[in-house]
């Protein structure tokens, strides 16, 4: 055997090779340096995934399948050395059909004069003009045409004929020559046509021949993939322009996905075919199966230029999927590229503080995917930190834990809220402008929620800016009313609470019940008034305590003072009973005595606390309760030590009535640490002996070492630390209760359980509360020179000054420049009055000499 002469098998498997490297779609790398300088062009090039060539066969496959045939290895030897002879003494229909794969058109030209049927095939139904045709032997496909071969006739597998074999390899030669012998061009276009072979694998002349002799470019079964879905995700422009002349339909979905070619070629971002698509027809808002637009998918791509041309075709910035994700929410789920698809959307009216379906908006994406970039660019337009998710999860939160980097820069534009003007700083006129927009998102809202977001994620020392105390001084000037309403509303209960239990409880008249005591203790009728006006308000409080429970159960549960609430609504609901011409021990039972006695006590305490909502008394209110509590804590470190005193004292001094029951010992030992030791009444008593001398002295004189000096001194020193604590936090502390309060209210005044309430009403309260009604309110302007100026405190004034001087050192230098050369300005004009006020007083002085000398003469 000549081993010069190159195996057909071999040629055959380069060939296939080449082509699939001619029309492969190669994926491009990208240099990712930063947000900012990566480019934003994409070109034609997709950008998700690449798309394969599809081919009818594999190669490898179909040889093997080939050579698998009887006599098949050796047939192939004697047809590549063109052994006529040989090949006619083997198995002839395998002859046919390697001849007609390999090329050998003399070879087979000798089988089909031997009369080997022309339609023979294999066992999977490929019959030799399928193989011709699929190799590229025109000459084979010319010879076998000739001799009548079936051209429209389909394998058993793919179900594909010779003119499906010829496109799908981009044979033209054999296409054309299949056509012109009337092969049908749209064989199999219930499932895949030639023109979809041709189109899948960009082969575009036999595009271009398949629709001149009347292919079909649009399919009959709906949601089927059509050529055009095809030639979009491939991005091939010529071709999507081809099917395009000729009508493929440009609104057609396919698979379940509902994708349309537009959503295709924006997905693997071809700009140039989707401009074809648009100008075709193509909706720029048609919806797929989870309702994203081309837009979405296109951002997703991050391609900038197709997401322009887009938005400048119509399409929605602000369209919502299935799950309420706009274009910005992809935008900014994957921003490896650049923030320019943000920037595109952001310049074409994207909302950057929708919510999808969980609560999240595009900043609470791009926080939690820590672009810093990102999250800075939607915050200069417009971004809400202040929204939260449906899990309560702010954006602020996500940005505090995610990108901190962020917070500075936040902080500062609290600094380019307030602006000196142009004036001299030393002028009176110069004005200080501050500007509270930035504090307030969102208008006509709760006006406190940024900062109480603050506080949450630990920056609650933003609340000390100039910016943020003078907000806070107006807010609290603009809402105090309501909490002098809820003050005199305390104490009218409170008093009304402590008459009647004068006028009942502290008479002295035990329960007939228990004492059996037949006399009369009646109540005055004051009293039954009052008691009815108490009912009435505490059934308010109690009306006020479940609409709290109903707006927010979940904060309502963490606060100890809606405790204390519960217990004097239930408890004044057990003490009072107002009855005319009441008898006092016939009514009124011995636990009621202990419930009033708590419930008062309770009363004062309540409005104690409600005179710490206001910002001179909360220091100190705050001092009494942290002291409390660490005393608490001290007694519960030390409460062994205090135990161990008790049973010692009740062991030695078991004959005294203080010591002989423990629960009583232990009260005894407690008031003994502040220093009412009794020692003289103890040892020196003649009422009572000491039973255990000396043992006694000794653990009374430990006692007094341990407890009343070591112990009584390290805590009046821990509650003077504590308060010289929160003497230097005082300020901060106050802003932080304010805050709070304020939150608080504005929260319920903003309710949904309100929506029942009249609108004018409605309107009123959210009017009462709301401190930026209008454009006129954004911003207040002080005159820091201006001794009249009165709108905020001096100390206020100062700061904001200070801050604005600070932040522009070169308009304060020029500014004294500017003053000095005032000053000089008013000294000279001050000269040439004088001077002139001379000149007129010499000139005054020489006339008048004159008359003089006239009257003489």
């Amino acid at each position: 055997m000549d081993t010069n002469v190159q195996n057909p098998l071999s040629y055959m498997d380069d060939k296939l090779q080449w082509m699939d490297e001619s029309i492969n779609i190669e994926e491009p790398s990208f240099e990712i340096i930063s947000e900012e300088n990566s480019g934003s062009e994409c070109g034609n090039d997709p950008v998700a995934r690449p798309i394969p060539v599809l081919q009818i066969w594999d190669p490898n496959v179909l040889r093997s399948q080939l050579e698998a045939l009887p006599d098949g290895p050796d047939l192939i030897d004697l047809i590549d050395r063109e052994a006529i002879a040989s090949v006619l003494a083997k198995n002839r229909h395998t002859a046919f059909l390697l001849a007609a794969w390999i090329g050998k058109a003399n070879i087979l030209r000798a089988l089909i004069n031997e009369g080997v049927p022309l339609n023979t095939v294999d066992k999977t139904g490929r019959s030799a003009l399928h193989l011709a045709a699929y190799a590229g032997h025109c000459d084979c496909v010319w010879l076998l045409l000739q001799n009548g071969a079936k051209m429209d006739v389909q394998d058993l597998l793919m179900c594909v004929t010779p003119l499906h074999c010829a496109a799908s390899m981009g044979h033209i030669g054999c296409l054309k020559l299949l056509i012109k012998h009337g092969a049908h061009v749209n064989s199999g276009i219930e499932k895949k046509s030639p023109l979809h072979y041709a189109v899948q694998n960009l082969a575009v002349d036999c595009v271009k021949e398949l629709l001149e002799n009347n292919a079909i470019p649009n399919t009959p079964q709906v949601y089927s993939e059509a050529p055009l879905h095809v030639a979009a995700a491939l991005g091939n422009a010529e071709v999507v322009k081809l099917l395009l002349q000729y009508g493929a339909a440009v609104k057609v979905q396919s698979g379940e996905d509902k994708l349309t070619p537009l959503h295709l070629a924006a997905e693997q971002g071809y700009p140039n075919c989707v401009q074809l698509l648009i100008a075709a027809g193509a909706n720029v808002n048609a919806p797929n199966r989870k309702r994203q637009t081309p837009l979405h998918v296109a951002v997703l791509a991050q391609c900038t230029e197709t997401c322009e041309l887009l938005l400048q075709k119509g399409a929605s910035a602000n369209a919502a999927d299935s799950d309420g994700r706009t274009p910005l929410h992809c935008a900014t789920v994957n921003v490896q590229r650049s923030c320019e698809c943000v920037r595109a959307l952001l310049r074409f009216g994207a909302d950057p503080n929708v919510a999808d379906a969980y609560g999240y908006t595009p900043m609470h994406s791009a926080a939690l995917n820590e672009f810093s970039n990102c999250v800075i660019l939607l915050l200069q337009n417009g971004g809400d930190v202040t929204l939260r998710t449906k899990g309560g999860v702010s954006v602020l939160n996500f940005i505090t834990k995610k990108t901190p980097e962020v917070i500075p820069m936040y902080i500062s534009r609290l600094d380019n809220a307030i602006r000196l003007n142009q004036h001299d700083i030393g002028d009176v006129d110069c004005q200080i402008k501050i500007d509270f927009r930035i504090l307030v998102p969102t208008v006509g809202n709760q006006e406190t929620s940024l900062l109480t977001n603050f506080i949450e994620v630990g920056h609650k020392e933003v609340l000390e800016h100039p910016l943020c105390e003078t907000f806070l001084l107006l807010k609290w000037r603009k809402i105090r009313h309501f909490f002098f309403f809820s003050l005199l509303y305390q104490t009218v209960f409170v008093k009304l609470f402590s008459f009647y239990i004068q006028g009942v409880y502290l008479k002295d008249c035990p329960s007939a019940r228990r004492f059996n005591s037949k006399k009369t203790c009646l109540a005055d009728d004051i009293y039954m008034d009052i008691g009815y006006c108490l009912i009435g308000l505490n059934v308010l409080l109690m009306f006020k305590e479940l609409f709290q429970i109903l707006h927010s159960w979940k904060t309502y549960i963490l606060e100890w003072e809606n405790y204390l609430q519960w217990g004097i609504i239930i408890s004044v609901f057990c003490c009072v009973q107002p009855m005319y011409q009441m008898n006092i021990r016939e009514y009124v039972f011995t636990w009621q005595h202990h419930v009033a006695a708590a419930s008062v006590f309770l009363a004062w305490v309540e409005l104690m606390m409600i005179v710490a909502r206001f910002p001179t008394f909360g220091v100190y209110v705050q001092m009494f309760t942290t002291v409390s509590i660490n005393f608490f804590k001290f007694m519960c470190a030390y409460l062994c030590l205090i135990i161990a005193f008790t049973l010692c004292f009740g062991v030695i001094f078991a004959n005294y009535p203080a010591f002989k029951q423990l629960q009583f010992a232990f009260i005894k030992v407690i008031i003994m640490m502040s220093g009412e030791l009794e020692y003289e009444d103890v040892f020196y008593s003649d009422k009572y002996e000491i039973k255990y001398p000396y043992t006694a002295h000794i653990a009374y004189l430990v006692f007094v070492i341990l407890v009343t000096i070591v112990l009584s001194n390290l805590m009046v020193g821990m509650a003077v630390n504590d308060i010289q604590g929160l003497q230097k936090s005082a300020n901060l502390d106050r802003l932080v209760r304010l805050v709070r309060l304020m939150a608080h209210l504005e929260s319920m005044l903003f309710s949904n359980l309100l929506k029942w309430v009249p609108l004018k009403v409605l309107v009123f309260l959210h009017s009462s509360a709301l401190l930026l009604k209008s454009q006129r309110d954004f911003t207040l302007n002080i005159r820091p020179n201006d001794p009249r100026e009165n709108k905020i405190p001096k100390n206020f004034i100062e700061n904001a000054f200070r801050l604005a001087v600070a932040k522009n050192p070169h308009q304060s230098k020029s500014s004294s420049k500017t003053g000095n050369s005032k000053k000089k300005l008013r000294n000279m004009e001050q000269i040439e009055q004088e001077l002139t006020a001379e000149m007129t007083r010499i000139i005054k002085h020489k006339l008048e000499k004159v008359k003089l000398e006239l009257r003489d003469n």
